[in-house]
């Protein structure tokens, strides 16, 4: 999810995705105030190393090897098959088509892939290949600049970032929608949810940070704050366990893909109040997302409409948790299911804290586009345990 390079392991780190997303979720301006075709934003120097780096065969291997996040989207594409047969269909940031693909097997009269990367060359070859050229027409450009001469019913596309928000592409799905959706059509996925929780980590630090107290029998502790700054200083993408969280996870930001507006997704601010389950050093803080693949109508009437962006966290219930995943398809990410691609997001502390079971730990996350370039993202801990203030500030790049 960035250009170049392999990360720590030796895989070749996936570039994330662009814009950002909060609890939002308010309706589109009624008084008619916005224009009928939003005008595109422009393409920085940024946009284009982004797409760049989506052209790299090994980004779109990676993603599609991923059989939660490919096998998920395939299932929702059917669920609502009778929604998308006979239909024209927009998916925005195809890819390798493959998405595209799903949709003409489900029935789909027409569909427009999108991709602004190299890679839709490729596409257009996989398209032909599966003898689908009639039905899937790739388009090379980004979505706010290509033409196209119809309304659509469906809007598909994989826009999450790590952490949900980091280079998501819902602000080109927003415009997309505003441009050409037609009204009561669908957008897959519907809804998102952002989680925060607090984690122990102790191998991380023994791996990273404690391994320099004797190297080989020499002593190098000298080198200790130099390795917290290098392993710390930015959030860390790695997977961790449902046995590495410490409490019940709280929402930071529910998204309404159906609703959301572009400047909902400048920054999200949420409060937080955690109690520990368990006597444990407190490590960081770990962030999940989840997706929902709802149709428009289910979506109406769960949906509240002025959902406020700042969004007061409450502790999740496994019972909620369980319920939103009876009621439609969901695609987690969360530590304790099945691992994906996106793995989860860590913020991790320069010195841990010691944790007792049943100990408070309150504050409040905001996350915000960066100035430098809307597709970084700030974020900034604020939290209140032990009788003291602490404060994590990170930059995602």
């Amino acid at each position: 999810m960035f250009a170049g390079g392999a990360d720590g392991n030796g895989h070749l780190p996936r570039p994330r995705r662009p814009r950002r997303v909060g609890g939002m979720g308010s309706p589109p301006d009624q008084a008619g105030s916005a224009p009928p075709h939003p005008a595109p934003p422009p393409c920085t120097d940024y946009d284009m190393a982004y797409f760049k780096a989506y052209s790299h065969l090994g980004v779109h291997e990676e993603m599609l090897k991923d059989h939660v996040r490919t096998n998920t989207y395939r299932n929702a594409i059917m669920h609502h098959r009778d929604l998308i047969s006979g239909k024209v269909v927009l998916d925005v940031g195809c890819g390798t088509g493959v998405l595209s693909i799903f949709c003409a097997f489900a029935g789909a009269t027409r569909v427009y892939a999108v991709d602004a990367s190299d890679i839709a060359l490729q596409a257009v070859e996989i398209v032909r290949e599966n003898e689908l050229s009639d039905k899937v027409i790739v388009l090379h450009g980004r979505i706010e600049d290509v033409e196209i001469e119809e309304k659509v019913d469906v809007i598909i596309s994989e826009w999450m970032g790590y952490m949900l928000l980091y280079e998501s592409m819902l602000g080109s799905v927003i415009f997309a929608r505003d441009k050409w959706l037609k009204p009561g059509g669908l957008i897959l996925p519907s809804h998102a949810s952002l989680y925060l929780a607090p984690i122990t980590n102790s191998r991380r630090y023994q791996d990273s940070i404690y391994f320099w107290r004797d190297v080989y029998g020499i002593k190098m502790s000298s080198m200790m704050p130099l390795a917290k700054q290098c392993a710390f200083m930015e959030p860390s993408v790695e997977t961790i366990s449902g046995e590495n969280v410490l409490t019940w996870p709280a929402v930071v930001a529910q998204v309404d893909c159906y609703t959301i507006q572009a400047p909902d997704l400048e920054t999200v601010t949420a409060a937080f109040k955690f109690t520990s389950m368990l006597q444990a050093p407190l490590h960081g803080f770990s962030f999940w997302f989840d997706v929902e693949f709802n149709g428009p109508v289910r979506q109406k009437v769960k949906k509240q409409a002025n959902q406020p962006l700042d969004v007061d966290m409450q502790n999740s219930s496994p019972s909620n948790k369980k319920k939103k995943q009876d009621m439609s398809i969901v695609l987690s990410t969360a530590p304790e299911d099945a691992p994906t691609h996106w793995q989860q997001t860590l913020l991790y502390l320069f010195e841990p804290i010691q944790l007792k079971k049943d100990q408070i730990m309150e504050g409040s996350v905001t996350i915000s586009q960066s100035q430098q370039h809307a597709r970084f993202l700030n974020i900034c801990l604020k939290y209140f345990t032990g009788e003291q203030w602490y404060v994590k500030e990170s930059v995602m790049r």
